[in-house]
């Protein structure tokens, strides 16, 4: 599989940059374009989910410890797993659907439609077995019963908030604030000080410096990161490509490769500060991170239900809100019982996605000529 996905990033990439060279002053506009801040939030929050939060002080241990990741610190390497180049699939994806998508609708196209939305709720159920797993390293002794029902609590949660556009927005931006106050916190107890932080944060140079590695597959560990992001790119492409206000194409691209990148590079230096001084997260603050990666996972769900939900009209309206959130609970706890007592995996769907680009990219290059007369090129 290492093989395959090695080619979709590759042309992916490529066509990343391809559109915003040639296309680089083509507006972008969705269908409900929001102020900048809001569309970043909105695309922080779901684009990102309990991972960002949950997993680097276990990663640092692990990349500090294995030679394949020798070639840099730990914390180079984690932002490699987690910002700037890999936020250029969802600029891909984003672009499609603002300007592409409208003019072809492949993805009203009934095979195309029916495994993307198989994707989504892969994905969407992946995100709350990610949060399950995790748990224990942050809430240490907590018992199964108290786990399997906190995740059943938050997949509840989530889909009661996918019901309406207004708490999927009010979350967005209220669960960035919290992270930034999270990440202020940690930053003020540590006792690092400014140049603390800055001393860590310079140990990011050495992704930048090593770029090109990160672009492909390092480790089988990677394989799994880069088979999740591509699984998320297109459903989170769908998402926030409504939101987008205006922005030309390389203005977008600078907007989700550098914007995100950046609390996720303060977020992780100041965990990193923790990991190289053997200092412990404990009490509150501890706590405070298991909050924030709960809302962050309803951030993620309730955008990924409200989309699937959408996309094969099963609205509230259209079932009532006692059908919607059964069936809608009902169907993601009984799969992330699957990821948990079974062999299913994310880069299954991520293997699915990549069949899905395949399709797409063959379809786009069918009808060019649609797409040369309608595109307004400036």
């Amino acid at each position: 599989m290492s093989w395959i996905l090695s080619v979709a990033i590759i042309v992916t990439l490529s066509t990343s940059l391809a559109l915003v060279t040639r296309w680089r002053n083509v507006v972008c506009n969705g269908e409900i374009p929001m102020p900048l801040f809001t569309f970043v939030a909105i695309l922080f929050t779901s684009g990102l989910d309990v991972g960002l939060v949950m997993f680097p002080l276990v990663d640092f241990r692990t990349y500090a410890n294995d030679p394949a990741y020798g070639f840099a610190n730990p914390l180079a390497v984690e932002f490699g797993f987690w910002g700037f180049l890999v936020w250029a699939f969802y600029f891909l994806t984003t672009f499609y659907f603002c300007v592409i998508e409208p003019r072809l609708l492949l993805f009203e196209r009934p095979v195309i439609k029916f495994v993307n939305n198989v994707v989504i709720i892969g994905t969407c159920a992946f995100t709350a077995f990610l949060f399950l797993q995790y748990l224990p390293e942050y809430v240490t002794g907590i018992p199964d019963m108290a786990r399997y029902g906190l995740v059943a609590v938050v997949i509840l949660l989530s889909v009661l908030s996918s019901t309406h556009l207004r708490y999927v927005k009010a979350l967005s931006l209220g669960s960035t604030w919290l992270f930034f106050g999270l990440i202020a916190g940690l930053w003020w107890v540590s006792g690092m000080g400014a140049g603390g932080l800055f001393k860590s944060m310079g140990n990011i140079g050495a992704y930048f410096s090593h770029l090109p590695r990160f672009a492909l597959p390092i480790s089988d560990y990677h394989q799994f990161y880069l088979y999740w992001w591509f699984a998320w790119s297109i459903m989170i492409g769908q998402f926030v490509s409504r939101f987008v206000g205006g922005l030309k194409s390389w203005q977008l691209l600078l907007t989700l490769l550098v914007v995100p990148s950046i609390p996720i590079a303060v977020w992780f230096s100041v965990l990193y500060y923790y990991f190289s001084h053997d200092l412990v997260v404990t009490g509150a603050w501890r706590w405070l991170m298991v909050v924030v990666g709960v809302i962050f996972v309803i951030n993620s769900l309730d955008s990924l239900v409200r989309l699937y939900t959408r996309n094969l009209g099963l609205s509230v309206g259209r079932l009532g809100m006692p059908v919607y959130v059964s069936c809608n609970w009902l169907l993601l706890a009984l799969l992330v019982l699957l990821y948990r007592f079974t062999p299913l995996k994310i880069e299954w769907f991520g293997l699915m996605v990549v069949g899905i680009y395949a399709a797409v990219y063959w379809q786009v290059f069918r009808r060019r000529a649609v797409l040369q007369e309608n595109v307004n090129i400036p």
